[in-house]
């Protein structure tokens, strides 16, 4: 029976999520398996990937052929790299321990590659972060400058109507001395019927 390592797509639509599983090639995607070993999820970022090491390595020992996918998930983990070193030990190049330490330093170093591009990651999303915000509030400043003007604007538009309510209080003061020069007339007509009089 030829076994392969692949992928079984679980998940709801536009949402996939896959169990990394054993099964004979003959066998439909989602349909029958050996043994499930391990899970893929591409929704998040990074990855999230969640993998039984031994048992990864011991089917690739036994030669099941992984597919392309499985083969990049399994390089990432260092299921690889550990069976490389497992065949140089089965060869004699050189004894366990030393498997051991060259294991470990690549495995080091593959965890310090990834952080640093995490933390470049995180880098250029705050550069992107900070960008926005910039834009952001130059956006903003225009609007308050533009706010500021129009204010400006109508209070010198309203500033002419105040002036000139104090010439209407100025011409009112000539109204309040219409009345004297009426009374002055009155007068006269007194005048008039004391002449009057003086003829008869």
């Amino acid at each position: 029976m030829a076994t392969k390592l692949r992928l079984q797509r679980r998940g709801r639509k536009n949402y996939p999520f896959y169990q990394i599983i054993v099964a004979d090639s003959r066998a439909p995607r989602d349909g029958k398996y050996i043994e499930r070993i391990g899970s893929y999820n591409p929704n998040t970022n990074p990855a999230t990937i969640t993998l039984d090491f031994d048992r990864a390595l011991y089917w690739l020992q036994t030669g099941a052929q992984p597919t392309d996918t499985v083969r990049n998930i399994l390089s990432k983990e260092g299921v690889l790299m550990k069976k490389h070193l497992l065949g140089g030990v089965a060869k004699g190049s050189f004894d366990e321990a030393e498997a051991e330490k060259r294991y470990s330093a690549w495995k080091s170093d593959k965890l310090q590659s990834e952080r640093s591009s995490m933390t470049r990651d995180d880098e250029k999303r705050r550069a992107e972060e900070k960008a926005l915000l910039d834009a952001e509030k130059k956006v903003n400043k225009t609007r308050a400058d533009a706010l500021a003007k129009k204010k400006a604007d109508d209070e010198a538009a309203n500033a002419p109507a105040e002036v000139e309510e104090p010439a209407a209080e100025t011409v009112e003061a000539p109204a309040e001395e219409a009345p004297v020069t009426e009374e002055k007339p009155a007068e006269e007509p007194a005048k008039e019927e004391g002449t009057k009089e003086v003829e008869g």
